[in-house]
């Protein structure tokens, strides 16, 4: 019996996912495009890190059991140890909480209950990137928020800068991304910036020999008291640092990238094949990423009463974990 394409692209989806649709709120919340848009523009032209700091939130999120907004949960009497609070995301953005407050408060204004902030999440993520020159992708709709944050699930998840490749794509491949894919997703490190401590290993006692030799001595400066001053930075990308493109992969070729795992995706035979095409094709890059972001903003995502819609999306509705 032959399927139509269309049915058995369904079936190849995970059933929640699924659910999830282009229009979930045009009846029931049909200014949420424009609301999540027009605050993501107010803040991003106040603050250029709002960007990249919401992006790396999205993927932490997201990879760390699902896109669920579970890393937005504070800690409190009744759950002291949330995602937020795991080594890996104590240095994320106060400008990307921010920003996705800013815009449940709006939304419940208009549409009170409606709207999820893992939704939140993820639509002012896509309007971000879009925002800074990056790819337009589609954001599909209909997220619950997790009733659940437990910081003891993100070490297990999320791949860290320091992994060897192999742990790397071990971590990625567990969620059912190819190489390709795992690449194109670094390519984010192409906006923002780094805490020196991240590679700090790299440019102290001894500079990394595989390290560009003015890249690590401006580095060198640039970090030099980042032991009494936790919150110092780097760009990730010095030539661009505020514009979504391609320069990232250029970049790391020429050994200008901060972190180890950038050295090593420029010189794995897994991976450096990747790495020169998006640097020479930054429309191929941009085709990868936006599929990749897709199939990211889709992973592990809670629908019907597997969540909620919170009315603080740093606290859950009834403000103990299940």
């Amino acid at each position: 019996m032959a399927y139509p394409i269309i049915f058995l692209l369904f079936l190849s989806l995970p059933f929640s996912s699924a659910k999830l649709n282009l229009d979930y709120y045009k009846a029931t919340c049909p200014d949420f495009e424009n609301i999540v848009k027009e605050n993501v523009f107010i803040k991003q032209t106040a603050v250029s890190a709002t960007a990249p700091g919401l992006l790396r939130l999205f993927f932490n999120d997201c990879i760390t059991d699902g896109c669920d907004a579970s890393i937005l949960i504070a800690s409190s009497a009744y759950n002291r140890h949330p995602e937020r609070d795991a080594n890996p995301n104590l240095s994320l953005s106060g400008d990307a909480f921010d920003i996705i407050s800013k815009i449940k408060n709006n939304l419940e204004l208009v549409c009170p209950g409606v709207v999820s902030c893992s939704d939140i999440v993820a639509q002012a993520t896509r309007d971000l990137v879009k925002m800074v020159g990056g790819p337009y992708y589609k954001v599909r709709l209909g997220r619950k928020d997790s009733k659940v944050s437990d910081a003891k699930r993100v070490d297990v998840n999320l791949p860290t800068t320091k992994m060897t490749m192999d742990q790397i794509i071990e971590k990625f491949t567990a969620k059912k991304f190819t190489i390709r894919e795992m690449v194109a997703l670094n390519g984010a490190h192409t906006i923002g910036f780094t805490h020196c401590k991240e590679f700090s290993d790299r440019i102290y006692p001894k500079v990394d020999v595989t390290m560009h030799p003015k890249l690590a001595a401006g580095l060198r400066r640039v970090c030099q008291n980042y032991t009494v001053d936790t919150s110092m930075v780097a760009f990730n990308d010095m030539s661009s640092p505020n514009t979504f493109d391609n320069a990232y992969y250029k970049n790391i070729l020429k050994g200008l990238g901060l972190m180890t795992s950038d050295y090593l995706l420029s010189v794995d035979p897994r991976t450096r094949p990747i790495v020169e095409e998006y640097a020479k094709d930054q429309q191929a890059f941009f085709v990868d990423f936006a599929k990749a972001m897709e199939k990211v903003s889709v992973l592990g995502v809670k629908t019907g009463n597997k969540g909620e819609v919170r009315n603080r999306c740093d606290q859950f509705n009834n403000n103990i974990p299940e």
